[in-house]
């Protein structure tokens, strides 16, 4: 093979005897590896060219910068045929292949993802099997030795090619049309082919893939009974028995099934027919269908898992946004009972609000204004969630907190007190290092409330978020609203439930349309020696 290629004003040519050939740019030389440097644009795995039964072919590695075929982007579509007058542009160099003319073979698919319609009377009568196959019997690479010496190596070289296939292409959609593609080449006595998918939510089969030479029928019973049975078999017409229906029709005399088997589970079939009386099937033909139904089915079954993977970390992102990482594990550990929907229970509110942020911002520019609040915030969060708490919401520069949702908490109360003081202490220490940075300072108003709400996740089953709505709420809100910058205000329903770890100092707070409020102003907890603590009781204090 020569290839010829051209990059800014310099020229030159590459030969090998090799029949494959990957081009990008190379870390260290390789007798396979045409090394297109200096252009920094080639991406180091770029693509490759190889030939293949008398034909060439070029295919892009998926590469960052993509692959032109005569102008033509050819980046996520396969395999592309080659002929001498194409050049193809890879990054900026141009290559040109010195190779004889091949012959190329027409190639059809239908569009990805069709339904492939049921038969409205299902039915084998006329179809005699002359040969099946326990596919579950049949193991990858166990082809026979006894074929012939050119057609038992690209057999093999085909299923060895299967796995870099995998490499090469990420997606189902680009995958299977490319493995019947291959089968079309190994088996020429089939004139068409297809390879359906079961759809394990509605049972309907979905052709993905699907070649043909001369359009023929394809029988959703013969899929189902390869999947079935587990089974791949030749089948012939049957001369002796009288056919009718649709089978009768297609004009088919000889065909063949192998189911796509994974871990024991038939994820859909493989199939070829053809209509030519003179066609046939060998044992051989059966045993690699079998492998390469095996193969598909991996590749299927590896791409499902990766979506479930992806599916399971957009739902954990969204977790994380709101729950602590052990909380967020535990409610995907349970993701089979988290639903849409709502209960009502008590639970304590913890609002903090950023003193005087909004007359700042003002001043400030946008990154400097985000920046600022993800540094408070960033010191605000991990405590919170350190305590069991629950990010509701942020709104503007002020967090909604929960304690004791979604996952109850007899110590709610207390642990919202903890996180508000160990809050207000923190910042403080960041307030220190900010100044000493020269950056403008605030400080957070704390208020907590407690009482019922209705409390649960919203949205849709892929993207739910919690959420609390209730009188509560907008208590704590109020509570929040008097608490001066470093202050902690908590209401006489909290102040119940902690003036054994708390101490408190009793206060009046103004609210604009509801009168005062009384309130209690947090200075620390307690010591654990002669008081309740987090983790229990104690002896009662007595003046007096």
């Amino acid at each position: 093979m020569r290839i010829v290629c051209s990059y800014q004003d310099t020229k030159r040519a590459w030969e090998t005897s090799e029949t494959e050939v990957v081009f990008g740019r190379a870390e260290d030389k390789s007798s396979i590896v045409l090394d297109l440097s200096p252009d920094q644009r080639v991406s180091r795995l770029h693509g490759r060219i190889w030939e293949e039964n008398g034909q060439y072919w070029i295919e892009d590695l998926n590469s960052s910068r993509g692959t032109l075929l005569n102008g033509v982007e050819i980046k996520g579509s396969g395999r592309q045929p080659l002929r001498p007058e194409d050049s193809a542009i890879v990054g900026q160099t141009t290559l040109r292949v010195e190779l004889d003319e091949p012959n190329f073979a027409a190639t059809n698919y239908l569009e990805h993802g069709t339904i492939l319609l049921p038969e409205k009377h299902p039915s084998t009568a006329g179809v005699a099997i002359a040969k099946d196959v326990d596919a579950t019997a049949v193991q990858p690479m166990a082809l026979p030795p006894d074929c012939a010496e050119d057609s038992a190596s690209r057999r093999l070289k085909m299923v060895c090619d299967l796995p870099f296939q995998f490499a090469t292409k990420l997606k189902l959609e680009l995958l299977l049309p490319a493995i019947v593609d291959q089968l079309v080449q190994m088996i020429p006595a089939g004139e068409s082919w297809a390879l359906v998918l079961r759809d394990p939510a509605t049972d309907t089969l979905l052709l993905k893939a699907y070649q043909f030479v001369q359009r023929t029928y394809l029988s959703e019973t013969l899929l189902r009974r390869a999947m079935s049975e587990r089974k791949a078999f030749i089948w012939k017409k049957n001369v002796e028995v009288n056919i009718s229906g649709s089978m009768a029709q297609s004009g088919i005399e000889i065909g063949m099934y192998a189911p796509l088997l994974w871990q024991g589970e038939a994820l859909g079939a493989i199939c070829a027919g053809a209509q030519s009386p003179h066609a046939v099937f060998t044992d051989d033909d059966v045993r690699l269908l079998v492998v390469v139904g095996q193969y598909a089915a991996m590749a299927v079954a590896t791409h499902r898992l990766q979506e479930k993977l992806r599916h399971e970390s957009v739902i954990k992102a969204n977790l994380l946004r709101q729950f602590s990482p052990r909380v967020a594990d535990e409610l995907l550990a349970q993701r089979g009972r988290l639903r849409l929907g709502g209960q009502r229970n008590e639970v304590t509110i913890l609002n903090a609000d950023i003193r005087r942020f909004t007359q700042l911002a003002q001043e400030m520019e946008p990154d400097n204004v985000v920046e600022m609040l993800n540094d408070y915030f960033g010191v605000a969060v991990p405590i919170i969630f350190s305590y069991r708490g629950t990010i509701d919401k942020f709104i503007g520069d002020a967090i909604l907190a929960v304690f004791g949702s979604p996952e109850p908490d007899a110590k709610q109360h207390g642990n919202a007190i903890r996180a508000a003081l160990e809050i207000q202490s923190a910042i403080k220490k960041l307030n220190v290092l900010r100044v000493a940075r020269g950056e403008p300072v605030r400080e957070f108003g704390i208020g907590i409330h407690c009482g019922e709400v209705v409390h649960g996740f919203i949205g849709t089953a892929d993207r739910m978020e919690f959420t609390v709505i209730g009188d509560a709420v907008n208590r704590a809100a109020r509570y929040c609203a008097a608490a001066v910058g470093g202050e902690v205000l908590i209401s006489p329903e909290v102040h119940e439930r902690v003036w054994q770890i708390a101490d408190a100092e009793k206060a009046t707070i103004p609210t604009k349309h509801e009168g005062d409020f009384a309130a209690y102003r947090v200075h620390s907890i307690k010591e654990d020696n002669g008081v309740v603590g987090s983790s229990g009781a104690a002896a009662l204090w007595v003046d007096g």
